[in-house]
This record gives C-alpha cells, sequence and structure tokens, in this order.
C-alpha cells in the first residue's frame, strides 16, 4: 500500500513539491479525511467537500501565504487548514480550546482575513490588493466566493469598485466564483474547458489587447467590442462582470485538477481585475452528501459507512422548531402574514411555511439589508412582514432597521434565532448584543421570552403590535415547555414575579434576581439557595419600570441576569429605570463580558462566564458576602 500523501505534508510549500500526476490521489486522500474527521466533531461538510479540488490547486499554484487566498463565509475551508499546518488540530474543530471552523487571523498566517458573515472577500480582498502596490509588494491577492454569498449586495458594492478605473487604478485581484447552485452555468465538458484555457492564456489576451489597439479611433473599434462581447455571453455567463472591468473566464469544472491548474497559473500573472468561475458540487465524492447536501451541511458526529440517522430518543422541541410551528399557526389565522428570511430556511424553521404558503414566503439571499427594507415596504402597504433572522445577522442591516422600519414606525416582526451562546460557531455567529443595539432604538420593542410556550406568547403578541418588536430566542431546546396551541398574547410591557422570598418581619428582603430570557432557569436554581426574589422580566424593551420600583422598595440589592453584553443590555436599562426613579441601591449585573466568546459547547461556555446556577450564585455570594443592612432604600416618590 502506497504510503499515504497528506501524512507527507505540513505546509503549501510540501505540497508545491508534488508533482501534477500525484495531485489527484492526495484530492482523494484529503476527501477521505475530511469525511473521517467531520464524522468525529461535527461540522460543515457538504461545502468542504466541494472545494478540495479547488483548494489543492490554490495553494499549488499560488505562494502562499505571501499570496493572500480569503475565503468567503469560510465555512468550505477544511481542506484549506488541513493543508496549512493544522491537521492533527482537526479533532478539537470547534471546541473549547481547539480550533475554530471559520478562517481565523489569531489561528494561522495563511487565514489572511477572519470570516464566518458573507459577502466579505471581494472587498477584503482588494484592500490587500490594493495595500500590496502602496507598498511596493508582488504579492497576488485571491477572493474566493459562494453563489449564495454573491447575491449579498456588498460583494456587488466590491465588485463595482474592483473594476474602476479610478485614481488608483484597477487592482491585479483575482475573484473566483465557486458555484454549485447556480441554473445559469452551461453544461461543463471539454468545450468549456478549452475555452477557459484559452480565454485565460497569453495568446488570446495579447490578441485581444492588439486588435484593440488597431481599432482605436476607428469605426470598427465599438463593433469589434460589441461583438466580442455578444460572442462570448453566447457560451458564458459573465457579460456583467466584464462590464464592471473583470476579465472574465469560465466556467471550468472545479473537480478537474487538469482545468484549475493550467488556468490558475495563466490567471496568477495576469494585470488588473480577474474573474474565475468554477463549478463545484456540494458533497462532491460522498454520495451521501451529493444527494443532500443539505441534510450533511453542518452534520452531528456520525458513522460514514451509514450516513445520518434519526435520533433514538425524540429530542425536545427546539426555539426554532416553536418559531415555524407559530409562523404556519399565525399565517392561517392571519392572510396579512409575510414570512422573509436571508437564505437560512432551513435554520430559521421556514420550511414547512414554504411548502404551505409559497406566495407568501420570500428567500432574499443573503442579503440582509434588502430583506429589512424589503420588510418595510411590505408594511407599508398593510401587510404584516415577519423576518426570520439570526441575531448576528440583523447586525448587517441595521442601518435598514433604524431607518426604513423604526423611524417609520411600521410594524414588522424581527424573529431574532441564536440570540446569546450559539456554541461550535464561535464570536462571528454569537448573538451577544441584540438587546444592546435594539433597546436604543425608538419606537422598537424587545421581548425576551423564558421558555417554549412564552416564546410563542411573545410571537404572537409582537405580530399582534402596530409597531416594530424583536422577539429573541436561542439556540436549541429549552427546558421542555409545553405549549399551547391558542395564538395567545404577553401582557404588554409587563413582568411577573416567579419566586418571592421569604419574609424577615419589619425589615425588607435582602435579594431580588431580575431575570431576562431562558436565564431565568438558572436564577431560580440559584435562589433557592440563596432564598431570593426571582422576576421574569420578559421584556428587554419597553422596562417593566412598575415591577422594577416594587423590588427595590422591598429589597436591599438587585441583580440582573441576561444571555446578552453586559454593556448596554437589558441590566442597564434597570440600572436607567433606578435612576429615573431616583433610587439608589446595590445592582449587580450578569451577563456576557466585554470579550468576544470563544466556540465550544454552549453548557461549558455559560458555566465558564458564571451564567449557570453554579456561577449565579457564586457571584451574588461574592458581591454581598456579608448580610445586607436590612433597611429599605430610600425611594424618591
Amino acid at each position: 500500500m502506497p504510503q499515504s500523501l497528506l501524512n507527507t505534508l505540513n505546509e503549501p510549500a510540501d505540497l508545491r513539491r508534488l508533482s501534477r500526476g500525484e495531485l489527484g490521489r492526495l484530492a482523494n486522500e484529503l476527501r477521505d479525511f475530511v469525511i473521517n474527521s467531520v464524522s468525529k466533531t461535527g461540522g460543515h461538510l457538504s461545502s468542504n467537500l466541494g472545494t478540495v479540488e479547488l483548494t489543492i490547486a490554490l495553494h499549488y499554484v499560488f505562494n502562499t501565504p505571501y499570496d493572500r487566498i480569503v475565503w468567503d463565509v469560510g465555512h468550505q475551508t477544511y481542506p484549506h487548514k488541513i493543508l496549512t499546518g493544522r491537521r492533527d488540530q482537526m479533532g478539537t474543530l470547534k471546541q473549547l480550546g481547539g480550533i475554530s471552523g471559520f478562517p481565523r487571523r489569531a489561528e494561522s498566517e495563511y487565514d489572511t482575513f477572519g470570516t464566518g458573515h458573507s459577502s466579505t472577500s471581494i472587498s477584503a480582498a482588494l484592500g490587500m490588493a490594493h495595500a500590496a502596490r502602496l507598498k511596493g509588494e508582488h504579492r497576488r491577492a485571491v477572493a474566493v466566493i459562494g453563489d449564495g454569498a454573491l447575491t449579498g449586495g456588498m460583494a456587488f458594492e466590491a465588485l463595482n469598485h474592483g473594476g474602476a478605473a479610478n485614481g488608483a487604478g484597477p487592482a491585479d485581484v483575482l475573484v473566483i466564483l465557486n458555484d454549485n447552485d447556480m441554473s445559469i452555468s452551461p453544461p461543463v465538458g471539454a468545450l468549456n474547458k478549452h475555452l477557459a484555457r484559452l480565454m485565460s492564456g497569453n495568446f488570446y489576451s495579447a490578441a485581444r489587447e492588439g486588435a484593440k489597439s488597431v481599432l482605436k479611433n476607428t469605426p470598427l473599434y465599438e463593433f469589434a467590442r460589441r461583438f466580442e462581447e455578444h460572442t462570448k455571453g453566447m457560451v458564458v455567463p459573465g457579460t456583467i462582470f466584464e462590464e464592471l472591468g473583470f476579465t472574465y473566464v469560465g466556467p471550468i469544472d472545479g473537480h478537474d485538477l487538469d482545468a484549475l491548474i493550467p488556468t490558475l497559473e495563466n490567471l496568477r500573472d495576469k494585470k488588473g481585475p480577474q474573474f474565475l468561475h468554477v463549478v463545484t458540487k456540494k458533497g462532491y465524492g460522498y454520495k451521501l452528501a451529493e444527494n443532500d447536501p443539505i441534510g450533511y451541511h453542518g452534520p452531528a458526529k456520525f458513522d460514514p459507512s451509514v450516513g445520518l440517522t434519526k435520533p433514538s430518543a425524540v429530542p425536545k422541541i427546539t426555539f426554532t422548531q416553536v418559531f415555524g410551528q407559530w409562523l404556519c399557526d399565525m399565517a392561517a389565522a392571519d392572510e396579512r402574514l409575510v414570512g422573509i428570511t436571508p437564505a437560512m430556511r432551513e435554520g430559521s424553521g421556514m420550511v414547512e411555511f414554504e411548502q404551505r404558503f409559497p406566495r407568501r414566503y420570500h428567500d432574499v439571499g443573503i442579503a440582509e439589508q434588502h430583506a429589512v427594507t424589503f420588510a418595510a415596504g411590505l408594511a407599508c402597504e398593510g401587510l404584516k412582514p415577519v423576518v426570520a433572522i439570526y441575531s448576528t445577522f440583523l447586525q448587517r442591516g441595521y442601518d435598514q432597521l433604524i431607518h426604513d422600519v423604526a423611524l417609520q414606525n411600521l410594524p414588522v416582526v424581527f424573529a431574532l434565532d441564536r440570540a446569546g451562546i450559539v456554541g461550535a460557531d464561535g464570536a462571528t455567529h454569537a448573538g451577544a448584543y441584540d438587546i444592546a443595539y435594539l433597546r436604543c432604538i425608538p419606537n422598537l420593542g424587545v421581548i425576551t421570552p423564558s421558555d417554549e410556550d412564552e416564546c410563542r406568547k411573545a410571537l404572537t403578541t409582537a405580530f399582534r403590535r402596530d409597531h416594530p418588536v424583536a422577539v429573541r430566542y436561542p439556540r436549541g431546546a429549552g427546558i421542555g415547555k409545553a405549549t399551547d396551541p391558542a395564538l395567545t398574547t404577553l401582557p404588554w410591557g409587563q413582568g411577573e414575579i416567579r419566586r418571592q422570598a421569604s419574609v424577615v418581619p419589619g425589615a425588607g428582603r435582602r435579594i431580588a434576581i431580575l431575570a431576562f430570557g431562558t436565564v431565568l432557569h438558572p436564577a431560580l436554581a440559584a435562589a433557592e439557595a440563596l432564598d431570593a426574589t426571582v422576576a421574569n422580566m420578559r421584556f428587554a424593551k419597553p422596562i417593566d419600570a412598575a415591577l422594577v420600583i416594587e423590588l427595590a422598595r422591598c429589597h436591599d440589592a438587585l441583580v440582573t441576569i441576561e444571555e446578552g453584553c453586559v454593556a448596554g443590555g437589558a441590566g442597564s436599562a434597570v440600572g436607567e429605570c433606578l435612576a429615573a426613579a431616583g433610587l439608589s441601591l446595590p445592582l449587580l449585573q450578569l451577563g456576557l463580558p466585554d470579550e468576544f466568546i470563544e466556540h465550544g459547547d454552549p453548557v461549558k461556555l455559560l458555566a465558564m462566564l458564571g451564567l449557570d446556577a453554579a456561577g449565579i450564585e457564586a457571584a451574588i455570594r461574592k458581591r454581598f458576602p456579608a448580610p445586607l443592612s436590612l433597611v429599605k432604600p430610600a425611594i424618591n416618590d
């Protein structure tokens, strides 16, 4: 049995010493390694199987890390990580203390730009290309972007800039479109391979430029230019990129190293903005993933010989599923409801809604800004849009949220999935900031349900308001609370007391815990040990000021808890409420610290951050080690 090629490679320089004939064997070994590795750790699979040959070709042709490769989103970079010295660390993928599932500058010099959100690669690569020019460095900058990420407006903003002949001149940048789903692509075959090699080669470029110089300033020049564009447009879908100033090449088979390598070698030495269109297949080389690329997009651990299997035990319903069922129920009850998602149909729980209400379902692609303003337009015409979006992705539509929705006080519901800690996806996907960045916006309400049933009620409450409201809920399952099938609402802006501390005759009670969201349940457990009062606040905005003041009147200290950033969060809202009421008493604010939270198991992360029951109890005892004076604080009525 021949020695494994993959095990002899510790860096791309080792890869570049291989012969062209050995690369096909390496691709097979690398693909098998990805399958076996992800089957043990979980993670993204389909997208990574689709980029094996492309990754090999890029590191074989370009002088990485001196030449810069920027991967869009980054969930297709496992082959890149394996080839750049992290093969032995793949067993720690997305685990606490292990390597990230996305490119990360602090992790490797080969990760030239940190990603996790989409449509950023072209902008970053352009910046690197112009920086190289200004510094007099002859390095190449390559952006690898998928067809899904190309739906993001930022990608087209970068393309528009990249091909512009402004004062700085066009950048020497290569954009590679990794196309695995675009129906506009013609069949990939020998003709396309031949055209790609011809169009990227020196003869074509020289002939093209020579003809331009000969025909310049003659009546035939414009005719020749148009003829070239229309002739290319007949065989390749590249006219739009040519119009933006890029030299378009492709499409070529992204799994054919004999097509990829010579084409990349030709483009490597070209000046100006270049655009290479490659066609790949998600899950390539693993039939189960090829047949179900969505199912294998981000699987948990599995047996590669068997594939994905259904869990033996019936899992608890997730908050995403609660939302999906509510969306269908509310759509059946109110024909004004329109559901919107920025390319997260499965992740946001909208599969059944699309099937049952296709005319009222809109997947706008990876275009969060458009999703928000599109919803605003619908609301202007009397409809009731519901935007299903991850907390971290709503950040990308923040201006539209303020300017197009809140300023006009339009009744748009924002269903914020993945609020708080998200676990394996880490800092790029954590919903840490939504309470802080939402509660400062006029007209906008923010509800923080504590369990599944309250989440359904919160969504109904939001839908029936005549102004914008966001409902935030975490990834995964809650406590297993059964949901009431009725579409009932919560009292607007009102929390509730869930545990009452023992009364000391003639004196105030010591501690009151004000919980926002699902942290209510560890707060209740901590309160049993502390004999504290616990309030389920439900609303981060409007804050239940009456309840805050009531608790302040009969307690010596307040503690706020939220699975969101402390800075500017719900605890800050309580502090503002106390100040406005003229209250002065100790206030302990617990939540996410002023730092980016690493990837890892959510349970372990919450324990590390002190947001489990033991951590909450310990933090309160540390802040209040001795009995407080049981004198009621002065209240300015």
